[in-house]
């Protein structure tokens, strides 16, 4: 099994997190079993899309199938051969970083709870990007291959673009939260390309950069200076 999908087998406390804030958002409405508890919970693992199935919002990049991984060690080869190392979400984030956001999520629930819920359309009903811009100063000008989402900032259906987000779950700054700015990927190219399905899961390569990029759809730690991409097939 390749390097990536191994390390998805890890989760990440700030995705669970992420569908209470948004449950919380949506209903305005608290209930005991909502309450933050003194300690915090096991993180249950996110859903992942199944081949038969459209991503539901909080669905991380499905895994392949046992086809697909058979062909990892061949893969791995090819991109060793040009340079390229293929990574996981997790190796963005510097040693004790999820911990760090896990605590900065509990605090952020205890806040909403406390104030009894939120009310739709208030100051405090948005997505909050919850994180920090701690980066893995040794990945800057690696060259990487990494899957996600993408959240482009023109929608229009002719859109050809040469700036978008690239996310590990679906939804995210859309109709989720923001992941954490060293969860977010800013993915420039010089080449114009369409995207047109957003829930289309994509492979993005590039040269990894730890420069800092601010949007209006979210923060990102990281840029990519992409130089090809391509559909995720599992």
């Amino acid at each position: 099994m390749g390097r990536y999908f191994r390390r998805m087998k890890q989760i990440h406390p700030f995705l669970s997190a992420v569908s209470i804030l948004v449950l919380a958002a949506c209903t305005g409405e608290t209930s005991d079993a909502a309450q933050p508890q003194p300690e915090t919970p096991a993180a249950e693992e996110p859903a992942t899309q199944t081949k038969s199935e459209e991503p539901q919002v909080g669905d991380r990049v499905p895994e392949p199938e046992d086809n697909s991984i058979a062909q990892q060690a061949a893969r791995d080869e090819e991109l060793a051969a040009r340079g390229v190392t293929e990574i996981g979400w997790e190796e963005l984030m510097p040693e004790g970083e999820e911990e760090r956001i896990a605590e900065m999520y509990q605090a952020q629930m205890a806040r909403l709870y406390s104030g009894g819920g939120i009310a739709e359309g208030s100051a405090a009903d948005q997505a909050i990007q919850i994180g920090t811009f701690n980066v893995v100063e040794d990945m800057d000008g690696m060259k990487v291959r990494l899957p996600g989402y993408t959240v482009p900032f023109d929608y229009g259906s002719e859109a050809q673009i040469s700036e978008f987000l690239l996310v590990p779950y679906y939804g995210a700054c859309l109709h989720a939260p923001p992941p954490p700015p060293n969860q977010t990927v800013f993915v420039k190219t010089e080449d114009k390309i369409k995207l047109r399905d957003l829930s289309q899961a994509v492979w993005i390569e590039g040269t990894l950069r730890t420069a800092r990029q601010d949007t209006d759809l979210a923060d990102a730690a990281y840029t990519i200076e992409m130089t090809g991409w391509e559909i995720y097939e599992y």
